[in-house]
């Protein structure tokens, strides 16, 4: 047992972090305070929500001002957080009060770590190998159990802590603090080498610790805060380093059952890449153009997207999965059912503006990422053409007289080598124009070409792309990327070739019904496709209704929109932001505010859909 003696306080103390070093990344920190965001004009890379007067609360001193009312609390929270850090600032607000305090930690019962590492090794798949299976493992399993849950307050202190992930397992009567970390900040840490996976003591390469997060971590900590909710009393958002904000859970569920009956927006966070382009650096305000470029963003990818909540000036971020879990229901409408807590819709853009080509690939088939990943959905996709130079290409299907083994065969031979392959020798190209919405249902071979811009529409998976070809070129790390031929060739559809591509692959868009000013436009997705898209053109306004369907939105051409819906005000969104009108708002409508036409893509689930 751990004691709670000066010694062991001062030993706690987290590691000393440079201020600088301990998040690697470019990208800013959230301020605390949105007087100090960016103000960007025509692109908003911090949308936040607003909760009403007097929700969020600042600062350590007056969370340990509600601790001591309490005098036993459970302090939990996402991997990633720095606890010891935590800890140390409400042990120095604590002292100056003269309050004693019992303090125990989680990690100290952790089963051995070589225990840990053989209990996660089945959903690691290979030690080169990018992927996993995600596991079924729970929180409890990585503890002694009995022990940390049988923890017991100390009577002769004041106050009584248990702090560390897991301290919700503990079957004290006490009120749990729960503390949140966007996933974008995790990554930036773990980079930093300033945090590790769950039970380990030790930083491993960074694509090693990603595939844990992926495949373990973040399965096992996501059951674990869900199975928690109702014991939670407050959630702080831990992505700051020597402070916080936080919030009482009552005010944030009345948020949230605001936000899900309304209008909104994730913040969306951008990648570098090999093959990445100077599109979004250029035309986004408010992103760091110090980056070498932009490959990704991460408009909508929610299990990492985060949502920002804001009172009187105060931010603070919470996960798109937490929205999730307490109002699946109002977000999803007649298909909550069926997906639950998962938002099946993704939007991202790829960018090759003077950038290179994306590798030639494919995605698992329904059966394969269940079976081989634990996947519940796969990664059907389509490309929207948002912006290209003229030459610009899109690769898509097979050439008609591919020849399987031929193809493998050089794919192989270029692996070994290092030479070029002539891709259109086997793999079909077209002309990329401005508004065209390329279809790739799993299975089928593609790539983007230089000098796109592509609205990546897709169900949400997101990492699961096989690599065949990527044209020698070497990711940021100076060292070439994984190449996957195994796994593409056991999922290469071979009949989507020759004439059949053209036909079947590049979306129809017909005009399906028409105003004075306004049309909407449907695009043809393939039946593999379990979502809808259509775009709406309008100069003044267009109203439609949600039949009980979440809808997904993009201003793809125009300069700025609003949506207004009942009893829940009017949102304004930019050129190429993404927002989401849930189920539950019933109709929304759309405002034109620049002196052009407005285009927004509106994405929405089938009405019946097979999994």
């Amino acid at each position: 047992m751990i004691e709670d003696s000066e010694n062991t306080i001062k030993a706690r103390a987290h590691q000393q972090f440079d201020l600088n070093s301990w998040r690697a990344s470019l990208q800013p920190l959230l301020p605390l305070d949105a007087g100090k965001l960016t103000g960007a004009k025509n692109y908003e890379p911090t949308p936040f929500f607003s909760l009403g007067d007097q929700k969020i609360i600042n600062g350590f001193d007056s969370l340990a001002e509600w601790i001591i009312q309490q005098t036993v609390v459970l302090i939990d929270g996402y991997g990633g957080i720095f606890f010891n850090e935590i800890q140390q600032r409400l042990q120095t607000v604590f002292e100056a009060r003269g309050f004693t305090v019992k303090w125990q930690f989680t990690a100290d019962y952790l089963k051995p770590e070589a225990d840990l590492e053989a209990l996660v090794a089945p959903f690691l798949g290979g030690e080169n190998e990018v992927w996993g299976r995600k596991t079924g493992l729970e929180l409890k399993d990585f503890f002694n159990y009995n022990e940390l849950s049988g923890l017991q307050k100390d009577e002769t202190k004041a106050l009584n802590i248990i702090i560390g992930a897991g301290a919700g397992l503990v079957e004290l009567d006490a009120p749990v603090i729960y503390f949140e970390i966007p996933k974008n900040e995790i990554q930036y840490r773990m980079r930093a080498g300033a945090i590790s996976n769950l039970g380990s003591s030790i930083t491993n390469a960074p694509f090693y610790m990603y595939k844990r997060f992926y495949f373990v971590d973040w399965v096992v900590y996501n059951k674990h805060r869900s199975a928690l909710l109702s014991r939670i009393s407050v959630i702080a958002d831990g992505q700051w380093f020597d402070t916080l904000n936080w919030i009482f859970k009552q005010d944030l569920e009345q948020g949230l059952r605001k936000m899900s009956h309304a209008v909104l927006r994730a913040r969306p966070w951008f990648e570098s890449g090999s093959w990445g382009g100077q599109w979004m650096k250029n035309r986004l305000e408010g992103l760091n153009t110090e980056e070498v470029n932009y490959a990704w963003s991460f408009e909508l990818i929610t299990p990492e997207n985060g949502l920002i909540l804001e009172s009187e000036g105060k931010l603070l971020e919470i996960s798109f999965d937490l929205l999730m879990e307490l109002e699946s229901k109002a977000i999803l409408g007649r298909h909550a059912a069926q997906f639950g807590t998962y938002f099946p819709i993704r939007f991202d853009f790829l960018d090759t503006f003077q950038g290179g080509n994306l590798s030639i690939q494919c995605h698992p088939s329904k059966s394969y990422i269940r079976e081989q990943f634990g996947e519940m959905i796969t990664q059907d996709e389509t490309y929207y053409i948002m912006d290209c130079e003229p030459g610009a290409k899109v690769y898509l299907g097979f050439q008609e007289d591919i020849d399987p083994a031929a193809f493998r065969k050089a794919l192989e031979h270029s692996q070994q080598t290092n030479e070029k392959i002539e891709v259109e020798r086997y793999v079909q190209s077209f002309p990329a124009h401005k508004h065209e919405l390329f279809l790739i249902p799993n299975g089928t071979v593609h790539s983007s070409g230089v000098n796109n811009l592509v609205l990546e529409i897709s169900a949400t998976p997101y990492i699961f792309t096989f690599k065949m070809y990527d044209w020698l070129a070497l990711g940021l790390n100076g060292k070439p990327r994984p190449i996957n031929i195994e796994h593409a060739f056991n999922n290469l559809r071979f009949e989507r070739r020759g004439s059949k591509v053209a036909e079947e692959l590049i979306s129809k868009q017909n005009v399906q019904e028409k105003g004075p000013d306004w049309r909407l436009i449907k695009l043809s997705t393939h039946k593999d496709h379990f979502y809808e898209i259509e775009r709406i053109e309008f100069d003044t306004e267009f109203t439609f209704d949600t039949d009980d369907k979440c809808h997904v939105l993009m201003l793809v051409e125009g300069t700025a929109i609003s949506a207004e819906v009942r009893d829940a005000g009017s949102y304004r969104f930019n050129y190429a932001e993404t927002f989401i009108v849930p189920a539950a708002t019933g109709s929304c409508k759309l405002i034109n505010h620049g002196l052009q036409q407005a285009k927004v893509i509106k994405v929405f689930l089938k009405h019946n859909i097979q999994l």
